[in-house]
């Protein structure tokens, strides 16, 4: 995989890393700002006040910036439970994936194989390219996950042929 130490490739990726961070961690819309910060420079919202919704997939999300259903940059905090790997699946877009803390675990292919998995620890970066099958998820710990993509961020079930 030649392509992925090209100056032009480490350059989207830390670009999209630094997008991530910096928005991601700044972003709000209805936080009450602090008097000694100038709204105009930035906005940001406080880990109490960032709204976590329970998916009907077994994670919970907070959307932070963007919406991932419509087309549009997007940021998205995941929290993966303990003991949840997703079924085989893939995106219609690139995805960013910074984790955050715990350990998430990661699977190519269709399979859906916990034991086919590989430990990404807090800290690791990944990218998962637009349709390809993949599978991931938490074993023994919850982790953290911020994910940037292009909407629409659907994740669509892979379906053997």
């Amino acid at each position: 995989m030649k392509f992925l130490t090209t100056p032009v490739y480490q350059w989207s990726t830390r670009s999209v890393l630094a997008f991530s961070f910096l928005f991601g961690s700044v972003c709000a819309a209805q936080t009450p700002q602090s008097p000694l910060l100038d709204p105009a420079t930035l906005i940001y919202k406080l880990p109490q006040d960032i709204k976590w919704v329970a998916d009907p997939s077994g994670i919970d999300r907070a959307t932070l910036l963007g919406d991932p259903t419509k087309p549009g940059r997007y940021i998205v905090l995941a929290r993966w439970h303990a003991h949840h790997i997703s079924r085989a699946h893939f995106h219609p877009n690139d995805r960013f994936i910074v984790v955050l803390s715990g350990t998430w675990w990661v699977g190519t292919g269709d399979s859906g194989d916990p034991n086919k998995t590989v430990p990404m620890p807090a800290g690791s970066f990944i990218t998962h390219f637009a349709n390809q099958v993949h599978y991931d998820g938490a074993k023994d710990e919850d982790c953290l996950l911020e994910i940037t993509g292009e909407g629409p961020g659907s994740s669509i079930p892979y379906v053997k042929k």
